[in-house]
């Protein structure tokens, strides 16, 4: 990279909790030497402030709610959840050994139009047009803090130029730090269940699921919620699409690019 970049951000990863445990080496070579790879280049080229896509898996199987940037993460429940932990404390070490400015953002559940096709909604969606079943799982109660792809971007670019600056102090919690390093949750402050998701999907699409109800999945978590509220304080992040709405967004996208209708 002998470019003159001042920012950079990296969404690159191995994601997805079920393709990590089928292939976990995949998982390890993408998203640790992978990560490396990037933290090297920036480093090297002295970016002035590298962002990273984390993850609310990293959450784990915290009990607590809303997910708080505070909370411990020392559990994760799969090994993609693990992989991007392990990110996060590969960009603090930089931070710390090198000065050079890092932030995470720990997604939520990211949905919308371009997505990945392995995702439920996406899963469910052709499976519902086609007439086949969809599995759900933990008898629809899981629940997620759906966030649309919109509310992402927008989360993004409100923290380009919110370089964290270097704390001299003990580092106890998330973003206490002795490095120019900081993590914030990206997410849309509301939990929907399974079921309810599913209840919108068919509505948008004006068909309904045929459900295959089956028990809780291994690497799952029953409940994910974020607070945003220091990305909100730093930035006035306020995420602007309901599930309802983020959901007729993305049939008629599908529908539209897969020439379904």
């Amino acid at each position: 990279m002998n470019q003159n970049f001042k920012i950079v951000v990296n969404l690159a990863a191995q994601a997805g909790v079920r393709f990590s445990i089928e292939k976990p080496y995949k998982y390890l070579d993408a998203n640790l030497t992978g990560f490396l790879n990037v933290l090297e280049a920036c480093r090297n080229n002295k970016i002035e402030h590298f962002i990273f896509a984390s993850s609310s898996s990293v959450y784990g199987s915290n009990v607590e709610v809303p997910f708080s940037e505070h909370h411990n993460t020392d559990h994760p429940v799969s090994l993609y959840a693990a992989t991007k932990k392990a990110n996060e404390m590969m960009a603090h070490s930089y931070a710390t050994l090198y000065n050079f400015p890092c932030t995470g953002l720990r997604f939520f559940t990211v949905y919308g139009p371009w997505g990945r096709p392995d995702m439920a909604y996406f899963k469910f969606t052709k499976s519902i047009l086609s007439g086949e079943p969809i599995s759900v799982f933990n008898d629809g109660l899981l629940s997620r803090d759906f966030t649309y792809i919109n509310d992402i971007v927008e989360g993004i670019t409100s923290i380009l130029e919110k370089r964290p600056e270097k704390v001299t102090g003990k580092c106890s919690t998330a973003n206490s730090t002795t490095g120019p390093f900081t993590l914030f949750n990206l997410g849309n402050n509301k939990p929907e269940t399974l079921l309810d998701f599913i209840s919108y999907l068919e509505e948008s699409l004006g068909r309904s699921a045929i459900k295959k109800i089956l028990p809780m999945q291994a690497g799952d978590v029953e409940k994910t919620l974020s607070d945003t509220s220091l990305l909100y304080d730093l930035t006035g992040y306020v995420p602007k699409t309901n599930l309802q709405e983020g959901l007729k967004h993305f049939v008629s996208w599908y529908r539209e690019y897969y020439k379904v209708f």
